[in-house]
Formats: C-alpha cells, sequence, structure tokens
C-alpha cells in the first residue's frame, strides 16, 4: 500500500537530530519559554523574512490569538465582519467565531481554489475589519488586487498558512505579506512538529507585544495580567523539533514540486481535472488535490490498486452542525468542490516506482 503520507519515513530522515534535540530538552530541565523557543523563532523569522516570530500552541490558537489582539488594540470590535473564503477548513472560521467575530463567506476561484479577489469588495461593509485568506493546498492566495482593496477599504489582511510555508509572492514569503500571517506546525503540514505546534509571524510591533503577553495569560510580566489570555506556548521539544526540520525545509519542497511536476505532465485522464499552477514558487504542494465527479469510485478504485488517498474536506464550514446558523446559505462553486476534490499522495519521500504506479493507476481508470 502507497501510503497518503508516511510521517516514519519523513521523521527518520532526521532521527539521530531529533534524539539529540530530544535529549537536549530532557538534559536542560527547562520545558516552557526557554532558549528552544527562542531559538526557533528568531530561526522562523529570518526564514519568513518579518520582523517577529511567536512560537504558540497550534494553528487554530495561531488565528485566535491575531483576533484577540486586534481587539485588545481596538482595531476590531465583537460584531465585526470578517471576510474568509467558504472552502476553507473549518479551523479558519473557528478563530472568527471564538472572538464573536462574524464570518462572512465569500467563493473561491475555481481554477486556484482560492478566495477569488474580484468579487471580495461586493461584501465589504461598514463593519468589515478585516480579511482572512488561506493559502489553501500550499498555494498564495493573495493577488495585488486583494492588496489593494485591503489598503484602499483600511481592512486588515491576515494569512492564515497553515498549508503554505515558505511559498512566495514576488519577494515575500508566506505569512510576510499581509499584516500578519498564522502558521500550523502540525505533524503533516509540510514543516510538521512531532505533536502540535503554531506561529505567528508580523512586522507589527504593538501586535508582536500583545500577542506574545495573550499567548501566556495575558501576562507581559509574571503575576500581572494586562490581558485575560490564554495558555497557548509552544513547547520546547517542539521547538527544538521544528529547529531540526526548519535547516531541510527547502530541501522538501523541493522534492514536493518534483512529485507535483511529474504528476501535472504525466496524468492524462478526461475524468480528471488537476490543479491550475499559476507559479512554481507560489505554491509549496503541502497537498496536490484533483477534482473528478466520480469521487467515491475513484477512490474506493485507487485503495483496491494500493494507493491510499484522502478528501480535503468533505464539508464546508457553512454546512457543519456546528454553524447551523448558515446552513441555508448556499455557495455553488465551494459546495461542487467540496464533492469533488481528493488528495493523491505527495511528500518528498515517495519514490519514482510510487509516483509511477500512482500516475499509471489513475490514467488506467
Amino acid at each position: 500500500m502507497i501510503k497518503f503520507l508516511d510521517l516514519k519515513k519523513i521523521n527518520a530522515q532526521y532521527q539521530q537530530e531529533l534524539k539529540e534535540a530530544s535529549n537536549r530538552v530532557i538534559d536542560s530541565g527547562w520545558y516552557l519559554l526557554g532558549q528552544e523557543l527562542s531559538k526557533f523563532e528568531e530561526n522562523y523569522a529570518n526564514f519568513c523574512k518579518t520582523d517577529y516570530a511567536l512560537g504558540v500552541a497550534n494553528g487554530l490558537d495561531a488565528l485566535r490569538l491575531i483576533f484577540k489582539a486586534y481587539i485588545e488594540l481596538g482595531i476590531m470590535n465583537e460584531g465585526d465582519e470578517i471576510i474568509v473564503p467558504a472552502n476553507t477548513y473549518i479551523a479558519s472560521v473557528l478563530a472568527i467565531s471564538d472572538n464573536n467575530l462574524i464570518p462572512i463567506f465569500v467563493e473561491p476561484n475555481l481554477q486556484t481554489y482560492n478566495l477569488d479577489s474580484s468579487i471580495i469588495e461586493k461584501y465589504i461593509t461598514s463593519k468589515t475589519k478585516g480579511v482572512l485568506t488561506v493559502h489553501l493546498y500550499g498555494q498564495i492566495s493573495i493577488d495585488n488586487r486583494m492588496l489593494e482593496i485591503c489598503k484602499k477599504h483600511n481592512l486588515k489582511l491576515i494569512e492564515d498558512g497553515a498549508q503554505s510555508h515558505g511559498a512566495t509572492f514576488k519577494d515575500k514569503v508566506s505569512g510576510a505579506i499581509g499584516d500578519v500571517g498564522a502558521h500550523s506546525f502540525y505533524p503533516g503540514k509540510n514543516l510538521g512538529a512531532l505533536g502540535d505546534a503554531g506561529a505567528v509571524t508580523t512586522d507589527d510591533k504593538d501586535l508582536y507585544s500583545t500577542i506574545k503577553a495573550l499567548r501566556n495569560y495575558g501576562s507581559h510580566k509574571k503575576y500581572e495580567n494586562l490581558y485575560q489570555g490564554l495558555n497557548s506556548r509552544l513547547d520546547e521539544i517542539q521547538a527544538a523539533f521544528l529547529n531540526v526540520k526548519l535547516k531541510y525545509i527547502e530541501k522538501d519542497i523541493a522534492g514536493r514540486r518534483a512529485v507535483a511536476d511529474y504528476y501535472l505532465k504525466n496524468i492524462n485522464n478526461s475524468n480528471i481535472i488537476l490543479p491550475n499552477l499559476e507559479n512554481q514558487n507560489s505554491h509549496v504542494w503541502h497537498l496536490f488535490v484533483i477534482r473528478t465527479k466520480k469521487r467515491e469510485e475513484l477512490q474506493e478504485y485507487l485503495l483496491k490498486e494500493g494507493v491510499q488517498t484522502l478528501v480535503h474536506y468533505p464539508i464546508p464550514p457553512h454546512k457543519q452542525i456546528a454553524y447551523k446558523e448558515f446552513n441555508n446559505l448556499s455557495y455553488v462553486i465551494t459546495e461542487s468542490i467540496h464533492n469533488e476534490v481528493i488528495s493523491l499522495p505527495i511528500s518528498a519521500v515517495l519514490n519514482i516506482e510510487d509516483i509511477e504506479k500512482i500516475v499509471t493507476v489513475i490514467n488506467k481508470w
């Protein structure tokens, strides 16, 4: 069976360094807010080319803290509206509603699956305070039009970069293009920890200082609390693991791009719609997502042929029971995407025999 993602094989590449990092943390006797985290925050800020990076517990908390900080700073208020792509993973929406802000769903572009900047302006009201754009599947979702719209209407541009570590727009890296970026290091991500982990990147000093306090109970000084904060700190041991794996991320991206390039050049089946690549540097291929109207049939066929696939994601946020207040809404493009997408195996450790087999069985279907 060709696994969708072989995390054991991925991490085996760095096994010795990961064990050394683990031992270093254990031997240090310091397990929270220590040197490993400081080192990772410096390294990740340098990688993203931002002034600041803050390690937090996970990618959802990174988003939650961003909105919470904007409220504390008086830039947003409860009840304000945040534009968000209708076809995103539910975490993007949870971060908005958790702060008593209102998600305004906007359809994606069917070619890129990312937020359609050509229709954003129609959804802007006097209550709109931000755009949460999601670099879905690893492809940058920001374009010049989106930047101009946010500037024109004085909106904060928040990047959900959970799937796009290292992707670029012009000379800027994911997490440094908008006002602030949220990052996830869930084990299956391109830059994955060995547990939950996340980060916030920004050049905004006030936002940085506020989130730094908010992630630690709202405390800027021990036992003194400026805000009603959260407990959302990136553990020392995960920071140590990420410091190891960050050194190899460019190699991982190159490997993923090679697999994607092979798929794009060799999959030839009229029943399948391949992803659209606008710019090689703008995509890091966290997922290689194809579409077909016969998804269940294809997935069952591939499984019988020894190829494991996943669906990202079967149900859009506005159709989830958790958001029943939006269940009556209809987003035709979004619903079509969620009904048709299927993700093929992709990683830097896939060998050429497996890649060729995947292509062969797909072309025979």
